[in-house]
């Protein structure tokens, strides 16, 4: 057993009188309780500690709480519905007005791509189906990748735009989803700390933010006034999705495999469009390329636009309020999230593949005149978890060309947005990755 694995512990509960005074037998009204171990197994082995192990009736992290079968099939149901997919983004923080992109893109982060583990047993599966007719399948040892799965989002724009208000709605719905805030969050915190028992006087481990969340969700608001050291720890788990500690004589890797929505303000409190999105939110480019989708969300005067948005916020405050009609409530969207993501894992196609290299090589392509970078292999891989999450929506095994063309739709919409460059309208990566626009 290694730091990150889940395991189902069978023993004694008990409970231990503890003294007020270790020279006198008068003890505390309150007992010490623990568990006596007499068995463990391990349920799941964390992907940075080894392969992965599911015990007899073991569910996945993100199964959630036990479904009914009426349950499992009205989620079915709703999952054959052709429009599911503008049914979720309805469904999603129907108090917000409008931003349907960005909800787009949070749903895509929230159902997340296929993870390795996924991967792995559905080609020991194939295998297994293929043995029957092939005499040499399975001889070979396939090779195995690590790829994260999970999408980082971040929300940069103006004030009174929803953002925080999106990250609140996202962490009640999500599996396991953790809120913090960046004025009061350390490296510690996001983490993990060491400190001593007060019992056995041992040093031990206390998880953050980062290795709660593991398997869900990590919302960090005010994500602009966090400190240079707390954002630093953030590299590991945004891409090895793993959080090394090294304090106190324990070295150890705990599992991060969480997707991290972030939201950010301008310095400069509005958003500039002359500068470019590094300049005007102060982060690092080492830590904004690891963001899968950038989305700038700015407040731009527009009289029939403001005029339906305040009539909408008026309705939110009358005794009734009018909130647009949904056909699937809060509780119904938690049980589908968690449910496609312990039992749909969809693999890509051979006509996806084929579109997901085209687009990649016409963003390419599209800097090309300019000798500028227009498009990175991280943003390669992006497309493709997106593409999973958007099959995953729709409990298709396959990952279809309408999922790669919504996947770029986004991209487009929101990243390559952020990286233009606004003295000469081209789409620069060199914004993003390193801060300066190729010259």
């Amino acid at each position: 057993v290694q730091p990150g694995d889940r395991v189902e512990a069978t023993g004694v509960y008990r409970a231990q009188p503890r003294r007020v005074n270790p020279k006198i037998t008068k003890v505390k009204a309150v007992y010490k309780t623990y568990l006596d171990v007499i068995h463990f197994q391990v349920v799941e082995r964390g992907e940075a500690g080894g392969n992965r192990a599911s015990s007899e009736g073991g569910s996945n992290a993100s199964d959630g709480p036990g479904m009914s079968a009426a349950r499992i099939a009205q989620i079915r149901e709703l999952a054959a519905r052709p429009n599911i997919y503008d049914e979720l983004t309805g469904a999603l923080a129907p108090s917000i007005w409008e931003m349907d992109d960005v909800k787009r893109g949070v749903l895509c982060m929230l159902f997340g791509g296929t993870s390795t583990a996924s991967r792995a047993d559905a080609a020991a599966a194939r295998e297994d189906a293929d043995a029957e007719n092939d005499a040499e399948a399975g001889t070979g040892a396939a090779v195995r990748v690590d790829k994260r799965s999970e999408v980082h989002i971040l929300l940069c724009g103006d004030p009174g735009t929803s953002k925080s208000q999106l990250l609140s709605y996202v962490h009640q719905i999500a599996p396991r989803g953790v809120y913090t805030s960046g004025r009061g969050s350390s490296a510690v915190g996001l983490t993990a700390g060491v400190c001593r028992d007060p019992e056995t006087k041992e040093v031990v481990l206390e998880s953050g933010a980062l290795v709660l969340s593991d398997g869900g969700v990590c919302c960090i608001d005010e994500f602009d006034k966090m400190s240079d050291t707390t954002r630093a720890v953030l590299h590991e788990a945004m891409e090895q999705r793993t959080v090394s500690i090294a304090k106190a004589g324990i070295i150890c890797s705990l599992n991060a495999r969480t997707s991290i929505l972030a939201s950010a303000n301008p310095s400069e409190s509005r958003y500039n469009p002359k500068l470019s999105v590094v300049d005007n939110i102060k982060l690092p480019p080492t830590l904004l390329s690891r963001f899968d989708l950038i989305f700038l969300i700015l407040d731009t005067p527009n009289s029939d636009t403001d005029r339906r948005l305040a009539k909408h916020l008026v309705g939110l405050y009358y005794e009734t309020p009018e909130v647009p009609a949904t056909t699937i409530d809060r509780s119904l969207l938690r049980d589908y999230i968690s449910y496609a993501r312990a039992h749909v894992h969809p693999q890509l196609s051979d006509l996806a593949s084929r579109d997901l290299v085209n687009a990649y090589l016409d963003m390419r392509r599209a800097g090309a005149s300019a000798r500028t970078i227009s498009a990175t292999p991280r943003q390669l891989e992006s497309l493709i978890r997106i593409g999973e999450a958007l099959a995953r929506m729709r409990f298709s095994p396959t990952v279809e060309r309408r999922d790669v063309a919504e996947a770029v739709r986004l991209m487009r919409v929101a990243t390559q947005s952020a990286a233009t460059d606004p003295r000469t309208g081209r789409i620069d990566m060199d914004m993003i990755n390193t801060g300066r626009a190729q010259v």
